[in-house]
């Protein structure tokens, strides 16, 4: 299965959170998983690192590729293809990341791995 995950579950992840449920992390660790962070991310990261909103132990430009290579997450660039797929994408959700994430998985028939229910109304691969 190919897994894109969404920005909280890899935080949460990475940080051993309890709010990460079992089976995520189960199929986070399950070698013949593809598991991917988009840079959609990663930007998300940035912005929210930068505005205070997200505490790091180190700035997020080193933490994140450290974390993200540490634990065999591949990265996942944005094509114009993919943004391509936001004109046809229902408003159903409010947040741009998760709406880009949700148009990188639907053009590469990805798995997003998510607790977020506003991502559930698309029509999209949920674990």
């Amino acid at each position: 299965m190919k897994l894109l995950l969404d920005t909280h579950i890899f935080l949460w992840f990475i940080t051993g959170d309890e709010r990460l449920p079992e089976k995520f992390q189960k199929e986070i660790r399950l070698q013949k998983n593809e598991v991917y962070l988009s840079v959609i991310s990663f930007w998300e990261i940035i912005v929210k690192y930068q505005i205070g909103k997200l505490p790091l132990p180190l700035p997020p430009e080193k933490y994140i590729p450290e974390q993200r290579e540490k634990h065999l997450i591949q990265s996942l660039r944005l094509t114009e293809e993919e943004i391509s797929v936001l004109s046809t994408l229902q408003p159903l959700h409010r947040d741009p990341f998760d709406r880009m994430l949700i148009c990188q998985a639907l053009s590469k028939n990805l798995t997003i791995v998510t607790v977020d229910e506003a991502i559930c109304k698309y029509s999209v691969n949920i674990l």
